[in-house]
């Protein structure tokens, strides 16, 4: 049985998406979140499929904002002016 490249590209990316649903920290889903995000661009590339590219740059810049965001030090309202 040959599987297409394609084929390959989706069924990794499903298992990539599924998998995330199985870590509880939020830095490690957000990392699966965005592997998976682009496993699926490629997958649109290799399909040529404009939406299924644009919803995962959309899934993957949402899960990098959240990471970067996590990230960041809490401003204290002692370092206010």
């Amino acid at each position: 049985m040959s599987m297409s490249v394609q084929d390959m590209v989706g069924w990794i990316a499903t298992a990539v998406f599924v998998a995330s649903y199985f870590f509880s920290r939020p830095a490690m889903l957000r990392a699966l979140q965005m592997l998976g995000a682009v496993l699926w661009i490629v997958f649109g590339v290799l399909i040529a499929s404009k939406p299924v590219i644009a919803s995962n740059v959309l899934v993957f810049s949402a899960a990098a904002w959240t990471l970067v965001r996590r990230r960041e030090p809490a401003r204290s309202a002692s370092s206010r002016p």
